[in-house]
């Protein structure tokens, strides 16, 4: 177990056994989550939250999400509540993170020596601003025979409605937020930065599940790009900036190439050089029973295709068209000397 804190944040990793289910870890670590809930601060901005990734993984999948007009923290919000959530519930995706920017957000900046002026802590101004945002009850209506809850959505969400917040008084009359403060609309970091194609923009990373298919995962997710642009705004341009699975199907493709050239020059080799129908169908035969025998025993062991498999087939490959020429080749000679 290890964590990093940072500003705002901690995360804690978990490092479980090879032989360890991944499925009943993560219950595991809901069940702690849940148990340690009552422990933990009460104004936390948000509960805690796992996800089954491997930390030495690299991001299966990057997308970019750009705007000619709309602010990048309007972009973040857009990519964290939307496409973040929606690409999060694919079937084999781990993690995703948004980077780039950050939450919308209002930033008061106050001035120390009009608080000092007027006899404002820093301490006040905070619990005033803590006190207005508050989602509280309001109150209900009650009568003989019925009663009317009262509800209102009263939360701030632009500087405009921060600023005529009461703050204090002095000398009878009320100092308001923007008598000592500057209030402006931002976000929460100030000091994050994406660029996509020299474009500010945001960078949605797609982490895969351990043990999930790459290939499988990525398809499945661009399956529901369409969808992902339809759910926001046409001024978003939604583009694919890595795919990691693109060296991976040329990789496959290449060694089927492969693999049928090594099956047509066998052929041609024994064809051109031996001149017997019956010898030439020997290996045609040979070289793909032999490949598909192989790929059965990888089905039947769990393997999958990655680099160390496609390097071996390749050589294994090889070794069989040689074999198969080089004993075709001796035969007839035997053949022929009887």
């Amino acid at each position: 177990m290890t964590s990093s804190s940072g500003l705002g944040s901690t995360s804690i990793t978990l490092q479980f056994d090879l032989n360890r289910d991944i499925n009943a870890a993560a219950r595991d670590v809901q069940a702690a989550i849940n148990a340690a809930r009552s422990q933990l601060p009460a104004d936390l901005p948000g509960q805690p939250t796992y996800r089954k990734v491997n930390p030495a993984d690299a991001p299966i999948l990057i997308f970019s999400l750009t705007s000619d007009n709309i602010p990048p923290a309007q972009i973040y919000d857009a990519a964290d509540s939307v496409l973040a959530q929606k690409l999060a519930q694919v079937e084999g995706v781990g993690q995703v993170f948004t980077w780039g920017s950050a939450r919308p957000a209002v930033r008061v900046e106050t001035n120390p020596y009009q608080l000092n002026s007027y006899g404002i802590s820093l301490e006040t101004v905070r619990k005033s601003l803590q006190a207005a945002n508050a989602n509280l009850a309001k109150g209900a209506l009650s009568g003989p025979k019925q009663t009317w809850a009262i509800t209102d959505t009263d939360q701030l969400y632009k500087a405009y409605e921060y600023q005529p917040l009461i703050v204090s008084g002095h000398q009878g009359a009320p100092v308001r937020l923007r008598d000592v403060a500057e209030v402006v609309d931002s976000v929460e970091d100030t000091r994050n930065l994406g660029l996509s194609n020299g474009k500010p923009g945001v960078i949605i990373a797609i982490f895969r599940q351990p043990g999930a298919n790459m290939i499988e995962t990525v398809d499945r997710i661009m399956a529901i790009v369409p969808f992902l642009r339809a759910s926001i705004s046409p001024s978003l341009h939604l583009n694919v900036a890595i795919d990691r699975t693109t060296t991976i199907r040329a990789s496959v493709h290449d060694v089927e190439i492969s693999l049928i050239i090594s099956i047509l020059l066998v052929i041609f080799v024994v064809f051109a050089f031996l001149r017997n129908a019956w010898a030439t169908i020997i290996p045609s035969v040979a070289v793909p029973l032999s490949l598909i025998g192989t790929f059965g025993v990888m089905y039947l062991c769990h393997y999958s295709v990655d680099n160390l498999s496609l390097m071996a087939l390749t050589i294994s490959t090889g070794f069989v068209v040689d074999d198969a020429i080089v004993v075709i080749e001796n035969i007839s000679r035997h053949i022929e000397t009887a």
